[in-house]
C-alpha cells in the first residue's frame, strides 16, 4: 500500500520537508512519483530504512557518514556511531572549557592568582620601599593628573596579573622597583590593579608564613592563606607608563658588577658620591676602590641615599650596574635574582 509524503512522514517522524530534502539529495527517494503531478508515495517497506535514516540526523551523524550507514550491516553502523560519539564527546569538551572562559570574560571581572608566600613577600620588601612617602592626598582620576594626584599616585604599588608572571611595580620619580613572580595558578582575565605602598608593606610579614597566597582582584584586593585573608583597597588613578621607560633604555655604555655589601659601606654618612668606573674597578676619588669586573668606563654621580635604598632591596653578594650615559637613569640588577630590577637617577656632577 502506497502512502503519500504527509501520511509517510507522520509514520516515521519526519517532516515532509525533510523526506523531500532525503529525496533531492538521494539518501530516501519515494517508491513512486507521479508524472503528472510530481506527488511523492513512499512504500511501507521503506519505514526502517527513513527511522535509521532520522535516528542517525538527530545525533548529528555526518550526511555522508549517514549515506554509508543506510546501506551498511547493524555491526558497521554501531562502529560508526561509536565513533561519531567520541567526536561528539571531545567536542563537548571543547566547547564547554571555550564557553566558561567567553562566560569568564563577559561576566565575571574576578582575577585570581596564586603566589608563593616568600616570593609575594620578597617581592613586597623589595618593590614597596621604591613608593613616595604618603601624601594624604585623594585618588587621581583617570584624566589629567595634577602634582598632587601624582603624588599621591606614586605612593602607589602597580600590580599587574596575567598568566604568564605578576608583575609589582614603584617610583618616586627618581627610582624604579620592577620585580616579577610567576603564579603557581591562574583564573579569569589579566588584569592590573593599584594599591597603596604602606598597606602593602603592611601584610608582607603575614605572606611570608604561607606556603602560598592567594590573591583574588574583584573591586578590590584580597590575600587569602589558607583560612585567614587581608583585604586592600585599590585605588583608581593611573600608573606612569613605567614599560615605555624601560624599552625606551637604551644598550648600555658600561656594566660592572661589584660587591653589593662592600658598596653599601662606602655610601654610608654620604650625601653624594661621584664614581669612577672601569672594567676593574669602582672609585670614588683616592679615599675608596672596589674590586669590579666589567666592561666600558664612565664617571657618574649618585645621592647616596637613593642608591643605597636599591643596594638594599637587592640580595646576593654582587650587584650589577648598567650605565647607559650619566644623565640617563642607571640600571641596578641583583645578580642573584634576574626577576628584580631598580632604575636610579644619576646626578649632575660639577665639573
Amino acid at each position: 500500500m502506497r502512502l503519500t509524503i504527509s501520511e509517510f512522514a507522520r509514520v516515521v517522524g519526519l517532516a515532509p520537508s525533510a523526506l523531500r530534502f532525503y529525496d533531492d539529495c538521494g539518501l530516501l527517494p519515494p517508491a513512486f512519483v507521479d508524472a503528472a503531478n510530481g506527488y511523492r508515495y513512499y512504500d511501507r517497506s521503506q519505514q526502517p530504512r527513513a527511522r535509521l535514516l532520522r535516528d542517525l540526523r538527530e545525533i548529528d551523524l555526518p550526511l555522508p557518514e549517514v549515506r554509508i550507514a543506510l546501506d551498511a550491516d547493524p555491526a558497521e553502523v554501531a562502529d560508526l556511531v561509536r565513533s561519531h560519539l567520541r567526536t561528539l564527546e571531545a567536542k563537548s569538551t571543547a566547547t564547554r572549557a571555550a564557553a566558561e572562559r567567553l562566560l569568564t570574560q563577559l561576566v565575571s571581572h574576578r582575577t585570581t592568582a596564586v603566589i608563593g608566600g616568600p616570593e609575594l613577600a620578597s617581592a613586597i620588601r623589595q618593590v614597596a620601599p621604591a613608593a613616595a612617602g604618603p601624601s594624604g592626598g585623594h585618588a587621581a582620576s583617570a584624566g589629567g593628573v595634577g602634582a598632587g594626584e601624582l603624588e599621591f599616585v606614586l605612593s602607589c604599588v602597580l600590580i599587574e596579573l596575567s598568566p604568564e608572571e605578576i608583575t609589582f611595580v614603584a617610583t618616586d620619580r627618581y627610582r624604579l622597583a620592577v620585580r616579577t613572580v610567576r603564579p603557581v595558578e591562574f583564573g579569569g582575565v589579566a588584569g592590573r590593579v593599584l594599591v597603596r605602598a604602606e598597606e602593602l608593606a603592611g601584610v608582607a610579614r603575614w605572606a611570608a608564613a604561607g606556603d602560598v597566597v592567594r590573591a583574588e582582584v574583584d573591586g578590590g584586593l584580597r590575600l587569602v592563606r589558607g583560612d585567614e585573608s587581608r583585604e586592600l583597597a585599590v585605588v583608581d588613578a593611573e600608573f606612569p607608563a613605567y614599560q615605555q621607560i624601560l624599552d625606551g633604555l637604551t644598550p648600555p655604555a658600561c656594566r660592572v658588577v661589584v660587591d653589593r655589601v662592600g658598596l653599601l659601606d662606602v655610601l654610608v654618612g654620604r650625601d653624594v658620591v661621584a664614581f669612577d668606573i672601569d672594567s676593574e674597578s669602582l672609585r670614588i676619588g683616592d679615599e675608596v676602590k672596589l674590586d669590579a669586573i666589567g666592561s666600558g668606563a664612565v664617571r657618574v654621580g649618585f645621592t647616596a641615599s637613593l642608591l643605597a635604598a636599591a643596594l638594599e632591596a637587592s640580595v646576593g653578594p654582587d650587584v650589577l650596574l648598567e650605565i647607559c650615559e650619566p644623565a640617563r637613569p642607571v640600571v641596578v640588577r641583583s645578580a642573584d635574582q634576574g626577576t628584580f630590577t631598580t632604575l636610579v637617577m644619576p646626578v649632575r656632577l660639577d665639573g
